[in-house]
């Protein structure tokens, strides 16, 4: 098969594209102690039943040294087009599975965890009572396995909950019910959250963001490109409404999204919420109900339980008092249709297939391209895992996260520190006083790799076999006051955003952290076994990416302490800036063949964007300090510096639906990854010498426009 995705570079467009200004907040998102007598022993009581040190098929390979020739097109020049002649015969003999929207490197390591999960939970006994973990996780998979039970509840959990939404008489019962809904199912104009405070992170605080939108971002009510989405939004709008039994679905469904649309003119950008700066605005109750006092906060407040509203920070602040007008100016009726609608869309996949039907077609298959629903028990996986995944996560790192793992790349990380340190120390565009700055914040990074020092306890998690719906709720219920009641009080900084078994890393700004969960360090990015230079091109890069997230664009203005606040001289910011601006115009250059009228938001993908280029220039020049002065070895023909490049080209192995990249590039701060695999490359001097590419190549970039940041 063809590839779904081709792009373009437009050269006249990259050369005279002028500066544009740029801003990031990083997702894509602790101190880890030593566990080896964990991982050796295994869980308390050992594995469970039915699993074994193979569950789940064999560990991923790529080639003989880490890396796939065979997936190589060798007629392609490299500086033609670098992904082609990486990942060429790949992509032309790869068909999308139907129940998938893409098809990659990272697809297949999340197959790989989703079937050994599955392995597990599925060898877990109800009658445990040793581990009751275990048998929670039972519970949740098996109720949502159990498709007949479900089949002849069929609407009635959804009416119950939609009982309360039908007899409201006010919109202050409205806010009460949108309150609700934090700590179980439904919506609010509002997001609530318990976070680090970035400017005192040792503190858990309260913030709130902007919400109410059910298509997800502003530009699809608002950009004409996509009309055929809204229409078609509005028509699963009175197609849920319909299945769920609410009166005149058609006319609700026009009133509903016509009030989203309000919203979505009030909504703040994508750019514009990555501005951490602006973000972070503190405030009490009293002064947001000043703020915006179309809006009933008090019964809001109060249903949600958010504390004594001494202080709460607010993010788009300037858009509030929009978004309450929007609820003040919305008629009674259109405020229950919506959040009736809300409800019935989030409960869909726990209902009977009428209602999981409806919701695929639109969301997965329009939207995404996606042809055919996912097995159900691969849904089930998914439904346990964001119930008690850490809980199920112990189990996964003591079976397929051995410790020469976390040794080796615990070494590969200090060694990709020491590499950004020696360029920080080299950069000609920084001052003294900024250099001493980002060593400091470089020297304080923690690093956490594999799995949590300190496990997550689920005692007051309670599911109900049978109950799958009400089981929803109550790990949702659990959620929310895990976090609520810590409101206040000091930050365990030992807890992790990610379970072991989730294929991504991230860095945490409020914490200068960057975490590598186990099911990441496999093929095609970490190999125990594979050459070093594919590792550091793979994993390394992946480090080298985290690790610059804390010095991109929003990333780099928290210290070392995680404390938000602006330790640049000006100069040197307004040096950052022009590199970073010159960087979102090479992005936005790009151009898709499926999809003629989309570009990439340079602006909403800068620091994904900063963290690609960091991440491969810091793994490469860890790469060279690891060979302690010896020269590289040729493997398979290819110097070392080339293994590097191809190591890094083999992880963005990408294909996706045209549907799907649309959503992507409306919606996601990471560029695809095709571009991935190429963009960050041309303004790295080494690639061209590695690989011969001249003037007249089509990737080329002149030395004086390649963007130099880390």
């Amino acid at each position: 098969m063809k590839k779904s995705l081709a792009f373009a570079v437009s050269l006249i467009a990259l050369a005279a594209a002028a500066p544009a200004v740029a801003q990031e907040q990083h997702p894509c998102i602790d101190d880890a102690c030593s566990m080896v007598s964990l991982i050796e022993q295994g869980p308390a009581g050992g594995a469970p039943a039915g699993a074994t040190s193979d569950t789940g098929g064999a560990p991923l390979h790529y080639g003989a040294w880490g890396f796939d020739t065979a997936g190589m097109d060798r007629s392609v020049k490299p500086g033609d087009d670098w992904f082609d002649f990486v990942n060429g015969d790949w992509a032309h003999h790869t068909t999308i599975r139907p129940d998938r929207t893409s098809e990659g490197a990272f697809i297949n390591l999340r197959d790989l965890s989703e079937v050994r999960v599955r392995k597990l939970v599925e060898g877990y006994q109800p009658a445990d009572a040793a581990h009751p973990d275990r048998v929670k996780a039972a519970i949740f998979y098996q109720g949502y396995m159990d498709e007949p039970a479900i089949e002849r509840l069929d609407a009635a959990p959804l009416r119950q909950r939609l009982a309360p939404i039908a007899a409201a008489t006010s919109k202050e019962e409205v806010a009460r019910i949108m309150g609700r809904s934090v700590a179980g199912f439904g919506a609010g104009f509002f997001g609530p959250g318990v976070n680090d405070d970035a400017k005192n992170p040792d503190v858990y605080a309260l913030s709130i963001r902007q919400g109410g939108l059910g298509l997800g971002d502003r530009d699809l009510y608002l950009d004409a490109k996509f009309r055929p989405q809204v229409e078609r939004y509005q028509a699963y709008v009175a197609q849920m409404l319909g299945l769920a039994g609410w009166s005149n679905p058609e006319a609700a469904s026009a009133a509903v999204v016509g009030m989203e649309t309000k919203l979505a003119e009030a909504h703040w950008t994508r750019a514009q919420n990555r501005d951490r700066d602006k973000t972070y605005n503190a405030m009490s109750l009293a002064e947001l109900e000043t703020l915006a006092p179309a809006f009933p906060w008090a019964a809001y407040w109060q249903a949600a339980d958010l504390g004594d509203g001494k202080r709460v920070i607010v993010a788009q602040n300037t858009a509030f008092p929009r978004i309450a007008q929007v609820f003040a100016d919305t008629d009674l009726d259109t405020l229950k249709a919506w959040e009736a609608f809300r409800m019935t869309d989030e409960m869909a996949p726990l209902l009977s297939k009428r209602f999981v039907d409806a919701q695929f077609e639109f969301r997965s298959h329009f939207l995404n391209g996606q042809p055919q629903q996912r097995e159900r028990w691969k849904r089930a996986v998914g439904f346990t895992e964001g119930s008690i995944g850490e809980a199920i996560g112990r189990d996964y790192v003591a079976l397929y996260f051995p410790p020469e793992s976390k040794a080796k790349m615990e070494q590969l990380v200090g060694n990709l520190r020491t590499a950004l340190a020696g360029r920080i120390r080299n950069l000609t565009w920084m001052g003294a006083d900024t250099k001493q700055q980002a060593l400091a914040k470089l020297d304080h990074f923690t690093v956490k790799v594999g799995y949590p020092s300190k496990w997550r306890d689920y005692s007051l998690l309670q599911p109900v076999a049978g109950d799958v719906v009400g089981n929803a709720e109550r790990a949702r219920r659990f959620e929310w006051n895990y976090r609520r009641v810590r409101l206040g009080g000091p930050v365990d900084k030992t807890e992790w955003g990610m379970t072991p078994q989730t294929v991504n890393a991230y860095y945490n700004s409020t914490r200068n952290e960057i975490v590598f969960p186990a099911a990441i360090l496999q093929p095609p990015f970490f190999d125990p076994r594979a050459d070093m230079a594919v590792n550091y091109g793979g994993i390394g890069g992946v480090i080298g990416h985290e690790i610059s997230h804390g010095f991109d664009d929003q990333g780099r203005k928290s210290d070392g302490n995680g404390v938000l606040r602006d330790w640049w001289t000006a100069e040197d910011a307004a040096k950052f800036n022009a590199q970073a601006d010159r960087l979102g115009a090479q992005y936005e250059a790009y151009s898709f063949a499926d999809l003629p009228n989309m570009h990439i938001n340079g602006k909403a993908t800068m620091g994904e964007n900063i963290g690609d280029l960091g991440g491969i220039s810091i793994a490469l020049d860890a790469y060279h300090a690891s060979l302690n002065g010896r020269r590289a070895p040729m493997i398979g023909g290819y110097t070392g510096d080339q293994r590097v490049f191809l190591g890094w080209g083999q992880v963005w192995r990408t294909l996706q639906r045209p549907e799907a990249l649309r959503q992507q590039l409306v919606s996601d701060p990471h560029s695809p990854g095709q571009i991935r695999s190429i963009a960050p490359l041309r303004n790295v001097d080494a690639w061209y010498a590695a690989w011969g590419i001249k003037p007249g190549d089509k990737l080329y970039v002149a030395p004086a426009d390649r963007v130099r940041i880390w």
